[in-house]
């Protein structure tokens, strides 16, 4: 695999809305050895959608390990204009998707609901894989996009779970 789709839940899609919180350095323990593993394994691109949670965590543990491993990461947004009504802090979390190797938008802007699921057929068509932080018993929109997933021959798909993340908790100190 050379490039891998990062998706999963907002922080809101959580509950999370401080980033102290313990759940989130469980999760970040959880991205770095998942992350570390795909890098030992050759994956040369990370791809983002520009989501705040999951991914912001993966990205903000992607550009430390940019300083030990050789990869890409690249953002694809939806739309140019993708959070220009979001507060400060979440424009400034998602400058940071911005400040990578490759930025580029499918769309303008929204013109119709058919542009999400080109989308999702061209981030699939375009990676070897994902890295999905998704339950399918607490569904979002994600289940669109996972749905397509599945739908592919040989697409790879790496879940980190809540049961994943309990049992590093039960050994995280």
């Amino acid at each position: 695999m050379s490039s891998i789709l990062i998706s999963g839940y907002r922080a809101f899609d959580l509950g999370i809305f401080d980033e102290k919180v313990p759940q989130v350095k469980i999760i970040k323990k959880a991205i770095e050895r998942d992350l570390k593993k795909f890098l030992e394994e050759g994956v040369e691109w990370l791809i983002f959608t520009g989501n705040l949670g999951f991914e912001v965590w993966c990205l903000e543990i992607a550009k430390d390990l940019q300083k030990e491993y050789d990869f890409q990461i690249a953002t694809i947004f939806i739309f140019e204009n993708q959070g220009e009504n979001w507060n400060e802090a979440n424009q400034a979390k998602l400058s940071l998707f911005r400040q990578v190797d490759f930025v580029k938008s499918a769309y303008p802007r929204y013109e119709n609901p058919s542009q999400f699921r080109e989308y999702n057929q061209f981030l699939i068509h375009n990676t070897d894989g994902a890295y999905l932080f998704y339950d399918e018993e607490r569904e979002t929109n994600l289940k669109y996009l996972l749905t397509v997933m599945k739908e592919q021959e040989d697409y790879f798909i790496k879940k980190l779970t809540f049961d994943d993340l309990n049992d590093l908790a039960e050994n995280f100190s």
